[in-house]
C-alpha cells in the first residue's frame, strides 16, 4: 500500500527497508511492532506530536523510554510543550495515531530526534499506517527529515 511517507521517501530517493507486521488498534504500537518484528525497543520509534499553543513538533524517541516534555520545549526553544490530542494529531499530521510518520505530514513541523538513536545501525519509523515501518540508518533520517538531534528522554 502507498501512503504520503511511501511517497515522500521515493521522491527524496531515501534508502530504507520496508517492515509490516499484523497490528490491531488496541495496544501500544511501538511496543506491539517491536514484539511482532523481532526486534530491540531500542531500535524501534514512536512519533509523538507536540504543541505550545498553534506550533506543533515531531518528536521520535525509542518505544522502550518516554519523553520529557521540558527537554523537548529546550530543545524547541519553546517555553513549554505538551502531548497533542490525537484528533489534533490527526489533522496535522494526515496520519492516525499508530501509524503517524515523520515523513510527508500534512503540515510541515520541526523534527527533533532523541540522541539515543545515534547507537543503533537502524531505526524503524511509522510508514504512515498501522503494521508498517520503514528501516533506516539513524543519519539518513536526520538527513532527510533536516531533524535536531537532542537528549529528549525522559531520566
Amino acid at each position: 500500500m502507498k501512503t504520503p511517507a511511501l511517497d515522500f521517501l521515493a521522491k527524496n530517493k531515501a534508502d530504507f527497508k520496508l517492515y509490516e507486521y499484523q497490528c490491531s488498534g488496541t495496544h501500544d504500537f511501538g511496543k506491539h511492532a517491536a514484539e511482532a518484528l523481532g526486534l530491540p525497543e531500542a531500535k524501534v520509534c514512536k512519533t509523538i506530536i507536540l504543541h505550545c499553543d498553534k506550533t506543533y513538533v515531531t518528536c521520535i524517541v525509542p518505544v522502550s523510554g518516554r519523553i520529557s516534555l521540558k527537554a523537548a520545549a529546550r530543545a524547541a526553544k519553546l517555553k513549554h510543550l505538551e502531548t497533542t490530542d490525537p484528533a489534533t494529531a490527526t489533522r496535522v499530521t494526515g496520519y492516525v495515531v499508530g501509524g503517524i510518520s515523520p515523513f510527508g505530514q500534512k503540515r510541515p513541523m520541526p523534527v527533533i530526534i532523541d540522541q539515543s538513536v545515534l547507537s543503533q545501525d537502524e531505526i524503524l519509523v511509522s510508514a504512515g499506517q498501522r503494521g508498517m515501518s520503514v528501516g533506516m540508518k539513524p543519519h539518513d533520517l536526520i538527513a532527510i527529515l533536516k531533524a535536531q538531534v537532542a537528549d529528549v528522554f525522559e531520566k
